[in-house]
């Protein structure tokens, strides 16, 4: 992101002073601009693919160190634990933050507009109409709720709009009108919303001043378009950066909301091919499975590339361990630890200027979707290790692995001959582990008794591609 958005300013200067050059023999060079602001938009439904949106623009506007975060506001609202994570998205950004009400702000878009410390409006919009609501099953029509279920959910909503209201200095009354439908509100002695209606203001009605000294209502003004806002602010000659939805935002809310299974598809995929000879299928689909679970992260924009580097540089050191220096356990522990540390930081909403590490409501997500993942992953890999030896299915694997390097028949026919054979195991077995057989190393196993390393055993027979041996001495 960083080089990305250096080389648009090297771009930038070369143009302007190339510009400059041309105009310094006709007219004065114009100032440069100044400042940075970041514009992003909120207008579709609030529902989880614009949180990617808004979050990757707050972090990059945070990164880049801008002047101001503004939202451009059109949208009819949306749902309310969606609106609550943009809410806490946008308070992360520690500069001036603007709402531009461009058409209309209904329901969850009131709720995200009061989040920010300044709110405008365009010529004929809305604000309000934010009472909750419940849906109907398909999400085809709205569903009159029952009345302790409506009194809960409108609390709800009016205390979390209610901490933002009070934090960024908005009319709590005001902002309490458009939730609830009990509610009158009345300022100077006129009454603005009656009982049992929920309160709707246009772009006068909110600009509209009451109170001794006068104060307006919600909106500090109506402007005519973006830049006129931006001449308001103060911000005229500012670089002028807007979030563009990509597109890829509803690709990483199906990721995400799969990572545990991508976790157990991936673990699998690499126990089985590291189970079996060459590389195949299986260690095709657990790389793509985490391959897809970073994506997904990365998307949503609570990880960068670097941690998937982190978990591949951790298999290298894993597979270094299983097949180059085994029984060193360095390599495969540090190994092992990357990877862990990658697959739980790849899923964490970190944001520039934070404390490096992570705290632990941070880690709970991720945490809950690894430990599911394990768990899973060990009961598959128990019936995995008991059957799969025995199945048609791994034979196929075993023949599809090799590619072409060694058949069925004759890997049956390699292990017979290993039978008898003697080697020094390199690792302890319990009852797993490994040994060597002259110039061969082997994954092999007991019959349930443990052997330690640097022990004479005796091949005896296979247990799929396990040889199974026994102490001689």
């Amino acid at each position: 992101m960083k080089f990305k958005h250096a080389s648009r300013l090297l771009i930038g200067w070369l143009l302007l002073a190339g510009a400059k050059g041309f105009a310094a023999e006709s007219t004065p060079a114009a100032l440069p601009p100044t400042g940075k602001v970041y514009i992003v938009p909120i207008q579709e439904d609030i529902m989880p693919p614009l949180v990617y949106v808004v979050r990757r623009g707050v972090k990059e506007a945070m990164e880049m160190k801008a002047d101001a975060l503004i939202l451009d506001m059109k949208t009819d609202g949306g749902r309310v634990d969606v609106t609550e994570e943009i809410i806490e998205i946008i308070s992360k950004f520690p500069g001036p933050t603007v709402t531009y009400v461009n058409n209309r702000a209904f329901s969850a878009g009131a709720f995200i507009s009061v989040a920010t410390q300044k709110i405008f409006m365009a010529p004929q919009s809305v604000i309000g109409a934010a009472a909750p609501i419940m849906m109907s099953p398909g999400g085809t029509g709205v569903e009159k709720m029952p009345d302790t279920v409506e009194a809960k959910m409108t609390s709800a909503v009016r205390a979390l709009v209610r901490v933002q209201a009070e934090k960024n200095g908005h009319n709590i009354e005001v902002i309490e009108a458009m939730i609830d439908k009990t509610k009158e509100l009345k300022i100077d002695g006129e009454v603005l919303n009656k009982e049992g209606n929920i309160l709707t203001l246009t772009d006068r009605q909110a600009a509209k001043e009451y109170g001794q000294p006068p104060k307006p209502l919600l909106s500090l003004g109506t402007v005519d378009s973006m830049d006129a806002l931006l001449a308001k602010l103060g911000y005229a000659g500012a670089q002028r950066i807007e979030i563009k939805p990509t597109g890829a935002e509803q690709l990483g809310t199906w990721i995400t909301a799969i990572s545990p299974l991508l976790l157990i598809i991936g673990i699998v995929g690499l126990y089985i091919e590291f189970k079996t000879p060459g590389f195949g299928l299986p260690g095709i689909v657990g790389i793509a499975a985490f391959a897809l679970y970073f994506l997904g992260g990365y998307v949503a924009g609570l990880a960068g590339a670097g941690w998937a580097i982190l978990f591949v540089l951790g298999l290298i050191l894993v597979a270094l361990e299983l097949f180059v220096f085994p029984g060193t356990f360095i390599a495969g522990i540090t190994g092992a630890a990357l990877m862990l540390i990658a697959i739980v930081m790849g899923m964490v909403d970190m944001y520039p200027g934070a404390p490096t590490l992570p705290t632990f409501p941070q880690l709970q997500l991720p945490l809950r979707d690894i430990s599911l993942a394990v768990l899973v992953s060990f009961v598959f890999v128990l019936i995995l290790a008991r059957f799969l030896p025995q199945t048609n299915l791994f034979q196929k694997l075993v023949s599809q692995t090799a590619s072409g390097v060694i058949s069925v028949a004759a890997l049956e026919e390699r292990q017979q001959a290993r039978i008898g054979q003697t080697g020094v195991t390199i690792s302890q077995l319990y009852p797993g582990g490994k040994a060597r057989f002259g110039d061969e190393i082997l994954d092999v196993l007991t019959r349930g008794e443990m052997v330690e390393k640097g022990q004479t055993v005796r091949i005896i027979g296979h247990n799929g591609p396990n040889a199974v041996v026994e102490a001689t001495g």
